[in-house]
């Protein structure tokens, strides 16, 4: 039985956009978005590294990293930590997985590595409004008016 359960892999697949946190050579953090997430199997989520020099360059000197996704309207997600790897580009076991990727059409095509997270820890995320006594049925309904209030008029001015 493998860490990510169902949800977890619904919530990857529904958000897409996953935020990979590294670490710099001088210690600090290096977050940054990903939109490539596929789940591999049970323990090992990956996505292809298309414009990533300092994601790459972290995890060569040090493979720890973290991925969030969160659902926006719910204010729910999960943290997954593990170790990562790069599957270089032009690797047989680059060409054997890349079709894994083919749902992100042309963009599919540049995709110069892939990075693959094994999993050794997966923890829940949630709103403090939560604690409070708020609903995901309120969260999705207060989020959902703040975007829409976001979105330019389709009238002419």
């Amino acid at each position: 039985m493998g860490i990510l359960t169902d949800d977890m892999k619904r919530v990857i697949d529904e958000q897409k956009l996953g935020f990979v946190a590294t670490a710099n050579d001088d210690a600090t953090p290096n977050l940054s978005p990903k939109g490539t997430m596929v789940v591999l199997d049970e323990d090992t989520i990956m996505f292809g590294e298309i414009r990533s020099p300092n994601t790459i360059a972290n995890i060569r000197a040090n493979p720890a990293m973290e991925i969030n996704f969160i659902d926006p309207m719910a204010r729910t997600g999960y943290r997954f930590r593990g170790q990562a790897r790069i599957i270089e580009g032009g690797s047989n076991e680059f060409e054997t997985l890349l079709p894994r990727f083919d749902g992100w059409g042309e963009l599919a095509g540049t995709i110069n590595a892939i990075i693959a997270l094994r999993v050794e820890r997966a923890l829940p995320l949630s709103s403090p409004a939560y604690d409070m006594g708020a609903t995901e049925a309120d969260l999705r309904k207060t989020w959902m008016a703040h975007f829409q209030a976001l979105q330019p008029d389709d009238q002419e001015g």
